[in-house]
């Protein structure tokens, strides 16, 4: 009885025969659940002890991707032990196909964000510069799946040589459409890769200054000291001349004072040590000169270079302020006078 059942034929094949095939499935779908469960979990659980990162993104990668390719190929093993119909027979391949291709799209995709997000953490970026992962990301998601579209079209037997040509014509006819946007686009990469600034920084482009508050893929808006926000396009930035405060590890200040000439020579030669004095004893600060360095009109001229460690423009006015406020005391101390530009007038009396 039950022999006879087993022997019936359905679709060209025995009921026997799609036991055995049910049977290959299954063993191997249950070989496919024991690793993903056992052993890939032991892996995953040894890769998090581990200090390298790659671990965990392979380990998490072969979870997301691996799994239902198993799964495809367990299929595709127990079906070919049945004789399928043409039509049944291309179906499967097809699936085959396009699930491979898109475990490969999807796995090339993590494997670029992942390569890009360690390139940025490598060279220390904020969070501005992950965000701006987003827009590279979206560039590369559209190219790879468009590759992996005219691939597996081709392998599926389309004629797609003439729609390549003809996306090629046009891509041309586009590209010089929009070059300046292209440009832009190309800009930004540079911006992204050789960091010339960042959100957050302060930097001078021409006569326009300002905080970069967001990097696009066509233009980098930046807020001004006077409140209104400018919008530059990138590559106008990538072709201009930019002074990043932000990157500045120290600054540079110089600045001039004047006394009397009724100032004697004693006096003029204390006053580098006086003015050293004062700024060697505030932090933060590194002397580099003290001079009297010219006969003024109206003053003898002394000059003074010092250096302030950072780049927080209050912190330097701060310290220049209690360096003008400390010469002045000293000076008051001492009975030297700052001196302003005056004029003597000499009237002869007629004889």
């Amino acid at each position: 009885m039950v022999h006879d059942f087993m022997q019936k034929i359905c679709a060209g094949n025995r009921i026997a025969d799609y036991t055995i095939a049910l049977l290959i499935f299954c063993t191997f779908f249950l070989a496919v659940r024991f690793f993903t469960r056992v052993i890939l979990s032991r892996l995953s659980a040894r890769a998090q002890r581990s200090p390298a990162r790659i671990d965990n993104f392979l380990i998490l990668l072969f979870q997301k991707n691996a799994p239902p390719l198993l799964y495809f190929v367990a299929f595709f093993i127990a079906v070919q032990t049945l004789a399928m119909a043409p039509f049944v027979a291309r179906t499967v391949n097809v699936l085959g196909l396009t699930l491979v291709s898109v475990v490969i799209i999807r796995s090339l995709i993590a494997i670029a964000g992942y390569s890009i997000a360690a390139y940025v953490a490598q060279k220390g970026a904020g969070a501005e510069k992950h965000q701006s992962i987003a827009g590279i990301m979206t560039m590369v998601k559209m190219l790879v799946w468009g590759l992996g579209a005219v691939f597996v079209l081709d392998n599926l037997g389309f004629k797609i040589s003439a729609v390549v040509t003809g996306l090629g014509i046009g891509g041309v006819a586009v590209a010089f459409a929009s070059q300046a946007i292209l440009g832009d686009l190309f800009s930004y990469f540079a911006i992204f890769f050789d960091r010339p600034f960042e959100a957050g920084d302060y930097i001078v482009v021409g006569d326009q200054s300002g905080t970069v508050q967001k990097i696009g893929l066509k233009t980098t808006r930046i807020a001004s000291l006077w409140g209104e926000q400018i919008v530059f396009s990138n590559t106008d930035l990538t072709k201009s001349f930019i002074r990043n405060y932000k990157k500045m590890e120290r600054r540079r200040v110089c600045f001039k004072f004047g006394v009397v000439y009724q100032t004697s020579a004693e006096v003029l030669k204390k006053i580098p040590d006086t003015v050293g004095e004062i700024i060697r004893a505030i932090p933060m600060t590194t002397l580099d000169r003290v001079h009297f360095t010219s006969f003024a009109d109206s003053s003898l001229l002394f000059e003074v270079v010092y250096y302030v460690t950072g780049n927080d423009y209050n912190s330097f006015m701060d310290i220049q302020q209690e360096i003008n406020l400390k010469v002045k005391e000293s000076f008051e101390k001492c009975g030297i006078e700052f001196a302003y530009p005056t004029q003597k007038i000499y009237v002869a009396k007629e004889t």
